[in-house]
């Protein structure tokens, strides 16, 4: 999304309250129990396609987080209580050997560790002694939302601004824009800005504006 858009924007960090659960009410019920400590499973893995969702919770969790996509090897990644390993499909031998050691540490100590893939454990390519290690673990796959479901959660998330988007904006905006629910959402709060700023009232013709800002240099 372009720097432009990203201004009108205010600083909404990832939370467990601003995750539309969608179909995954029993995920999100299962991570925040384990979170808070009723379970005692020392792993929890997030898999689901991209979009879904597992960035949003891992960084929601308040633990430390690593993303092995930008970081394989988990270089300077220390066994903390509580630690969240994002992509962990992308870790290389070294951030295999590495995840294998903070679990059994974290194990050892009581710790969670929360990770995310697209896969569950047991398909990625993994070292074998790792893939036990995280299928040992609660393991909850996260769906993505339906086209119908973003759309009520868009029209939520506009009442709640007193921003009337019609049927067609909202279908507009699912046709034209990122499909994963956290840029949608933020586009709300673009737009919601934008109105503010242009002071004009919310259109068709004013959300494509809006949208052609991300296409343009």
């Amino acid at each position: 999304m372009r720097q432009l858009i990203l201004d009108l924007l205010p600083d909404s960090p990832p939370t467990l309250d601003n995750f539309v659960p969608g179909g995954n009410e029993e995920t999100l019920a299962a991570l925040t129990g384990w979170l808070a400590g009723q379970l005692t499973d020392t792993a929890f893995c997030l898999h689901g396609e991209s979009g879904c969702g597992r960035s949003h919770l891992l960084l929601a969790s308040g633990f430390a987080y690593a993303d092995a996509a930008d970081n394989p090897a988990l270089a300077n990644v220390t066994a903390k209580q509580q630690l969240a390993v994002d992509n962990i499909d992308a870790l290389d031998a070294d951030g295999q050997i590495a995840l294998f050691a903070l679990f059994n540490q974290l194990k050892a100590s009581g710790g969670q560790l929360l990770t995310a893939a697209p896969q569950p454990p047991a398909h990625l390519p993994l070292r074998e002694d790792l893939r036990t290690r995280l299928g040992s673990g609660l393991i909850y796959r996260l769906q993505p939302l339906s086209d119908a479901e973003k759309a009520a959660a868009i029209a939520t998330q506009a009442k709640e601004r007193a921003l009337k988007l019609s049927p067609e904006m909202i279908s507009y905006l699912l046709r034209h824009a990122s499909r994963d629910m956290r840029t949608l959402s933020m586009l709300v709060v673009a737009l919601d800005q934008y109105t503010l700023e242009q002071k004009r009232p919310v259109t068709l013709p004013l959300l494509r504006e809006l949208l052609s800002l991300e296409h343009t240099a």
